[in-house]
C-alpha cells in the first residue's frame, strides 16, 4: 500500500485509535490532519511524532460536533494541503450509565460528538471529493453499535446510527468515486478502555474468540486497506475487527 501524495484528516488523531490511524497512515506517505479537541500538548507531541516519519502534518483544534468550526477546518486544510482525499472519522466519548440514570446532556453529548459530528465531517469533506472525483471516508463504529451493550443506550444508539449513515452515503456518493466505509473495533486497549474494572475485562474476554484484547494497530491496519486502492471496489461495508466477538 503506498498513500504517497495522499492528505489524510483523522479526527480525534491526537491519541488513542486515533493516533495509530494517523501514524499508520503517515508510514505510508500520507500528509496528515489530526484534530483535537482540548489537550494541545498532546497534540502537538502526536504531531511531531508524525511529522518525523517524513510527512506534513497538522494539528488543528475543532469541536466536531459544531458545524462551523467544522466547515472552517476543512477550509483550511484545502488552502494548505490543496485538497483532502481521505477522511477518518474516529472522534468520540463516552458518558456510560443506566437508563433510568442517563441524564438528558449525557445522552446529547455522546451523539453530538460520536453521531452528529460525523455528519458535519463528511458533509465538508464530501464537498471537496466530489469536485475531484475522489475520496475514501472511514467512519469508526463499534461492535456495540451492533450488539447492543448494558449501560451505553447513547454509546451503542450513536454508533448504530453511524453504520446507517455509512451505508447511505455510500449509496450517494459511489457515483462519485467516493468510498464510504465503517470500522466497528471490538475491545481494544485504549485510555477509555483502561478505566474498567477487572472483573469487567474478565467477563469480556471470555466472549472473544481469540481469547486476547485488540491493539490500536489491528484497528489502524484495516483503515489503512479502506482508503488505499485496494480497496477500490469496496464500499457501504462495516468490518468488524473484534478477535471473533461479534459474527454475522
Amino acid at each position: 500500500m503506498n498513500l504517497t501524495g495522499r492528505v489524510a484528516i483523522v479526527t480525534g488523531g491526537s491519541r488513542g485509535i486515533g493516533n495509530a490511524v494517523a501514524r499508520k497512515l503517515a508510514s505510508l506517505g500520507a500528509d496528515i490532519v489530526i484534530n483535537y479537541t482540548s489537550n494541545a500538548e498532546v497534540a502537538k507531541t502526536a504531531e511531531e511524532e508524525i511529522e518525523s516519519l517524513g510527512v506534513r502534518c497538522r494539528s488543528v483544534k475543532c469541536d466536531v460536533s459544531k458545524f462551523e468550526e467544522v466547515q472552517k477546518m476543512m477550509d483550511e486544510v484545502v488552502e494548505e494541503f490543496g485538497k483532502i482525499d481521505i477522511l477518518v472519522n474516529n472522534a468520540g466519548i463516552t458518558r456510560d450509565g443506566l437508563l433510568m440514570r442517563m441524564k438528558e446532556e449525557d445522552f446529547d453529548a455522546v451523539v453530538d460528538i460520536n453521531l452528529k459530528g460525523v455528519f458535519n465531517c463528511t458533509k465538508t469533506a464530501a464537498k471537496y471529493m466530489m469536485k475531484k472525483k475522489y475520496g475514501k471516508v472511514v467512519n469508526m463504529s463499534s461492535v456495540v453499535g451492533i450488539i447492543g451493550n448494558a449501560g451505553q443506550a447513547n454509546y451503542c444508539a450513536s454508533k448504530a446510527g453511524v453504520i446507517g449513515f455509512t451505508k447511505a452515503t455510500a449509496r450517494e456518493l459511489a457515483s462519485r468515486n467516493i468510498n464510504i466505509n465503517a470500522v466497528a473495533p471490538g475491545f481494544i486497549e485504549t485510555d477509555m478502555t483502561a478505566v474498567l474494572k477487572d472483573e469487567v475485562r474478565d467477563e469480556m474476554l471470555k466472549s472473544i474468540p481469540k481469547k486476547s484484547f485488540g491493539k490500536p494497530e489491528d484497528i489502524a491496519n484495516v483503515v489503512a486497506f479502506l482508503v488505499s486502492d485496494l480497496s477500490s471496489y469496496v464500499t457501504g461495508q462495516v468490518i468488524n475487527v473484534d478477535g471473533g466477538m461479534v459474527m454475522q
